[in-house]
Order: structure tokens, then sequence, then C-alpha cells
């Protein structure tokens, strides 16, 4: 499999001024492992073979309203640290998350600030998603094992409509701005 996935994750040089001139250094490639929604709030969650965003309704299905907090996305290797640190393996799904990803070359708090490309959506990244409560009812300890280096992951907002599957390639979008 992660051949498969590093196909897609090659970084690239830079390519432009935009790019020549950040002094973050942010060149995002990653994939999409995989999908999820909140069909309502506190219920289980359902996995997606597809998940539609739009700026309107940020993840159409999920029980979530907020306009800034409309789509979030977790780190498969963030995860991953998290139960190994509190000592348990459980579905990905028990953060609450909406999307999985696995990101190369950087780490999903340096993205901030950032426009990325999910599938043919495009969305910004504003902030950190702080683990709640809820995540010590799963298990013991989790919460704690989150909070640490950003490993409950980021929210977004939805800037254009578009659709998000399995395997979609993430991007930074430059602009000339």
């Amino acid at each position: 499999m992660s051949s498969r996935l590093d196909s897609k994750t090659i970084q690239t040089p830079a390519t432009s001024a935009f790019e020549l001139n950040d002094t973050r250094g942010v060149r995002v490639q990653g994939t999409v492992l995989a999908l999820a929604l909140r069909p309502e709030k506190g219920q289980a969650m359902a996995l997606a073979e597809r998940l539609s965003l739009t700026p309107e309704n940020g993840v159409i299905g999920d029980h979530g309203t907020s306009k800034r907090r409309q789509v979030s996305l977790l780190d498969v290797a963030a995860w991953q640290a998290a139960c190994s640190e509190a000592g348990t393996t459980l579905p990905w799904t028990t953060r609450r998350s909406n999307i999985l990803v696995q990101i190369e070359g950087t780490d999903l708090q340096s993205l901030v600030g950032r426009s990325i490309q999910l599938g043919t959506a495009h969305v910004e990244v504003l902030g950190e998603v702080t683990p709640c409560h809820f995540m010590d009812a799963a298990h013991d300890g989790l919460k704690d094992a989150l909070a640490s280096d950003w490993r409950g992951g980021v929210y977004a907002r939805i800037i254009e409509s578009g659709v998000v599957t399995p395997n979609d390639v993430i991007s930074q979008i430059h602009s000339s701005q």
C-alpha cells in the first residue's frame, strides 16, 4: 500500500515565484485515506465512499453547522502515535474527524492559514481541533495523548464546493497574492 501512496506523494521543487518566496517552506503533498460523517450529534460515525463539501452547508450529511469548522482532517501518523501513547488501538473514527489523511513532508499544524485542494474541493485550514472529554470516554488517557503535537487534527472552512473520495491527492493551492 505504501508504494501506491508514495507515487502520489512525491514532492516537487518550487516552480513559481510564489513558491520560491514562501518563507514558511510548506509544500503540501498528501493522500485522502478514508472518509466519515457524523449523521447525528453524539451518534456513531458512518464511513463514506465520498463527501460532498459546500461553503453554505459544510459536509453534506454531517450534523455540524459551523461556518468556520466545516470539515475536519486527521493525520493517520498522529492518530497512531496518540493511540500508542494511550496504550490502545482504536478505529480512526473514534476521533470523530471527517477525513483521514496521510501528509508527506510536513504536519497538519503547518497548514493553518493555507488553502489546500481536497479532491475537487478548495478549503482553508483554520485551526486545531481541540480534543474533548468524549475522547477519554472512548479510552482513558486518549484526550491527553491527542492534545500533544496537534494530534487531534485540524479544521477548515470550505472555499469552493467539491467532492472528496479516498485516494484523492491533497495539494496546496498557490495564489499570486
